[in-house]
């Protein structure tokens, strides 16, 4: 897999349980030959978790990419005039970010960068990370399985006994899904075992 001259915008939101299988990915992108423009909503500048502060994560994401992150609404604007970006994933995607795309409200950088890609008829790609993928939420993601130009990352229950409505993207699956994207098809199979019974 080459992504020599391609420039792969990563988003990520605020399911911090998921950055640990996130992060590598991105080193995936670089070390495939990609440019990565790190693009963040307003919960990775702001919020300390047990996962991490902010801070140790934003220094991930300059250390990995070498690139400034795109932290701010005006900042992601110009992302659509430019067509700066080739492929545009959001890992993780979770359950307010997919609702917010879905009903088309643009209130964070993320969702600013997502409409310019999408302005763009560019490739955009979901790695959803939701508790409530099978409950409320389904309408949404099932909206946005049927808009143009928007791709999933294969997913699947990630705890269906003590979390029957989670759904969690297998994140290893980001830079297979999104080569997939550029050729205009979805990688399948979509719904995948997640979840490992004992």
């Amino acid at each position: 897999m080459d992504y020599k001259g391609i420039t792969v915008g990563f988003a990520l939101t605020g399911s911090h349980c998921t950055f640990d299988e996130v992060m590598p990915q991105i080193q995936r992108f670089v070390d495939l030959g990609a440019k990565v423009i790190p693009i963040v909503s307003n919960t990775i500048m702001t919020t300390d978790t047990r996962f991490g502060t902010s801070l140790h994560w934003q220094k991930q994401l300059k250390d990995i990419t070498g690139n400034d992150m795109i932290s701010t609404i005006v900042d992601a604007e110009p992302l659509g005039p430019s067509k700066l970006l080739d492929v545009m994933v959001i890992a993780p995607c979770t359950g307010n970010t997919t609702s917010r795309l879905a009903n088309a409200i643009t209130d964070s950088p993320v969702l600013m960068a997502a409409k310019a890609q999408m302005r763009n008829l560019r490739p955009l790609v979901l790695a959803i990370s939701t508790n409530d993928g099978l409950g409320l939420n389904a309408a949404n993601i099932a909206k946005l399985l049927v808009t143009k130009n928007i791709y999933f990352v294969p997913y699947g229950q990630d705890n269906p006994t003590q979390k029957p409505n989670s759904l969690v993207a297998r994140m290893d699956l980001i830079p297979e899904a999104c080569k997939s994207a550029l050729e205009g098809k979805q990688l399948q199979p979509l719904i995948i075992e997640r979840f490992q019974y004992k």
